[in-house]
């Protein structure tokens, strides 16, 4: 059984892009699908959101804030270290994350027979190891798709 959700940003809640000014990240663009799946769905199937992400936003904590979410990890390079202190049994986690860094928490979660699932546009070696490849590039309702395919098949 699913009991958490684990999310990586930048490509996954996120289309990638990092939109820089002259103080620094001005802006990101979130999906207002996923902010409803994981506000009003996710707690419908007590499955608790999670973010790992290796970069830092106030964007993020912002946009966190807004959704509840409370487990917030930024600037975590070593994403598996993280979930292990966080989860005891992986097999009840499923993750959404597009890139190479994702992959460190993707295989063992597989492993242990969680689920793992990534927008269209992940990486490709990503794409190889999904249970799930949403039809929605990251950051244009992929999460959100990921989160209702993760109600019916629970």
């Amino acid at each position: 059984m699913i009991r958490y959700l684990i999310m990586d940003v930048d490509g996954t809640l996120t289309d990638g892009k990092i939109y820089m000014g002259a103080s620094g990240e001005v802006m990101k663009a979130f999906d207002i699908k996923d902010g409803c799946g994981i506000k009003d769905i996710l707690p419908r199937c007590y499955i608790t959101p999670i973010i790992i992400t290796a970069r830092e936003s106030k964007i993020l904590t912002n946009r966190c804030d807004e959704l509840g979410i409370k487990h917030v990890y930024q600037g975590i390079r070593n994403k598996l270290e993280k979930l292990h202190s966080l989860v005891d049994d992986l097999s009840e986690c499923a993750y959404i994350g597009d890139d190479i860094l994702d992959l460190q928490c993707m295989e063992p979660i597989k492993e242990a027979r969680g689920i793992v699932g990534c927008p269209a546009d992940a990486a490709k070696k990503v794409l190889k190891i999904a249970d799930f490849i949403s039809k929605k590039d990251g950051g244009n309702g992929a999460v959100r798709e990921f989160i209702e395919w993760l109600e019916i098949n629970k």
